[in-house]
């Protein structure tokens, strides 16, 4: 639990090594082309194993993948169908047989002219090569979906289809992000809708009326819970770029800058080493913006005496990160942020402490809340509303009938918030972050610290924990030259 200091070794030395170390996997990813580099094909086979012995023997299951979108986007698959088997064809199917252990994949045809304006896709076309590159049994045209069905319809062995019910995860998109689109476009009456997966079920439904047709979220949901070593590596890799990206943003921060430029400029960082793209919008609020949590307009300009709050991680081959911090605009805390922000570091190594393999987040919450009690009791308050803000925080946090009861924080890994139950034991190969809030309403302060936390066998590791968190650290890393000092803002040449 030790905090490194790699931010003390001068300069930008720390961020050239980690660019270097990551170019290695930049180059990989390019030569790669058409398949992950970063999973063999006995893992995507692993995976739908273990899913074919949760459904049964008398059962199938059919994963829909992510529909190409309109204009001119990337195209990024489904994180339930890249888990199971790494393919990034746009209107892929996959079917584990969980009578045969088997799978198959069903891929559109080769659109020769799409492929000479954007480079090749892997097709029905590409059987031999989809079936090595995803470890598959055999590869169909999407149009030969249905016969398969309905062969096994007659076959009596097969009794249900298990398909996911849950809104599917695509960029940036959580899963809890994803349910409430849809909830919104149902609520339209100009509009209204069904998800693609409900579509899906109907479809299913109609044309297999045989077929009992089951959620099969959950057991995708518990799988994907616990990480394997390559997820881990690539998760570590995401927390470490992104806190990298941020110890940048707090050496380039200054009064009269506008929040957007913060961010891009974490976000040039993010793709220059091989992201392909956000885990999520970047929250990067400052002053009376860092009150709405989830603030992500970029449009104020920056005031001497604010404090700034970076929420922001990248999508590194479909693995993310979710990091925070805040600091001060003018690179010295002042009295009254001193106060409150120390308190808090305070309050959040203790949560960082007790977090342990086997305890439960209402475990670790009361040994936490124990020890915030005594540093409460030791604290010193310049003003009323904020000694009643620090009772409140701890109050808050100790409550386990609370809005978040045993939560600490929330999962990490194909999604900024991941998919699993929350309430059991920690188990290696959990990977999660804790995000706890100190607010005074009185007036809008808000201040928030995020780490990246990985579950080993006999302890816990801080992915993140190299980023700067005491007064100190983040005061002294703010004096070095950023890089936004070194490359001014282009806006008067633009004009």
């Amino acid at each position: 639990m030790t905090r490194k200091k790699c931010w003390q070794s001068g300069k930008h030395l720390s961020l050239f090594i980690f660019i270097l170390a990551l170019a290695v996997v930049s180059l990989i990813a390019q030569d790669a082309g058409l398949f992950t580099p970063s999973f063999l094909p006995q893992d995507f086979a692993r995976r739908r194993a273990a899913l074919a012995a949760a459904i049964g023997n008398e059962a199938i299951a059919v994963v829909q993948g992510a529909a190409k979108i309109g204009g001119y986007v990337s195209f990024r698959q489904s994180d339930d169908f890249f888990y199971l088997c790494g393919i990034e064809t746009p209107h892929a199917y996959l079917v584990i047989d969980g009578s045969q252990g088997r799978s198959f994949l069903f891929l559109p045809h080769r659109n020769e002219r799409m492929e000479r304006s954007e480079g090749k896709v892997l097709s029905a076309e590409d059987r031999d090569m989809a079936i090595k590159a995803a470890g598959v049994d055999d590869v169909f045209g999407t149009e030969f979906l249905a016969q398969y069905l309905a062969r096994l319809s007659y076959g009596g062995q097969v009794k249900a289809i298990f398909t996911p019910h849950s809104p599917a995860e695509l960029a940036a998109a959580s899963r809890d992000m994803a349910a409430l689109a849809v909830a919104e476009t149902g609520s339209d009456p100009w509009d209204g809708r069904p998800s693609r997966e409900g579509r899906f079920i109907q479809l299913l439904a109609a044309r297999f009326p045989k077929f009992q047709v089951k959620d099969l979220s959950p057991t995708i949901d518990r799988l994907r819970l616990i990480k394997d070593e390559r997820e881990i590596a690539l998760i570590r890799r995401a927390a470490r770029l992104a806190a990298m990206a941020m110890m940048e943003c707090m050496r380039s921060t200054k009064p009269g800058q506008m929040e957007y430029e913060i961010s891009a400029l974490a976000k040039f960082i993010f793709l220059r080493e091989g992201a392909q793209g956000d885990a999520y919008y970047a929250i990067a609020a400052s002053g009376p913006n860092t009150w709405n949590p989830h603030y992500h307009a970029g449009k104020r300009q920056i005031e001497d005496g604010d404090l700034f709050l970076l929420d922001y991680a990248p999508d590194l081959g479909y693995y993310v990160s979710d990091l925070t911090r805040t600091w001060p605009v003018n690179g010295q805390f002042n009295d009254w942020q001193k106060e409150l922000y120390g308190f808090y570091v305070a309050c959040y190594k203790s949560i960082l402490k007790a977090i342990r393999p086997g305890q439960t987040g209402v475990g670790i919450k009361q040994k936490a809340g124990l020890e915030m009690e005594e540093i409460l009791a030791k604290s010193k308050f310049s003003k009323p509303v904020y000694e009643q803000a620090a009772r409140d925080f701890i109050s808050k946090f100790k409550n386990p009938s609370g809005p978040f009861g045993a939560v600490l924080g929330h999962w990490i890994g194909m999604a900024a918030h991941d998919v699993g139950e929350y309430g059991g034991p920690l188990e290696p190969g959990m990977t999660f972050t804790i995000e706890p809030a100190l607010e005074v309403p009185e007036e809008k302060i808000y201040i928030r610290a995020e780490d990246a936390i990985l579950v080993k066998e006999t302890g816990v590791e801080i992915m993140s924990d190299f980023l700067p968190l005491e007064i100190e650290e983040i005061e002294n890393l703010m004096k070095e030259k950023g890089l936004l000092e070194q490359y001014p803002s282009l806006q008067k040449a633009i004009r």
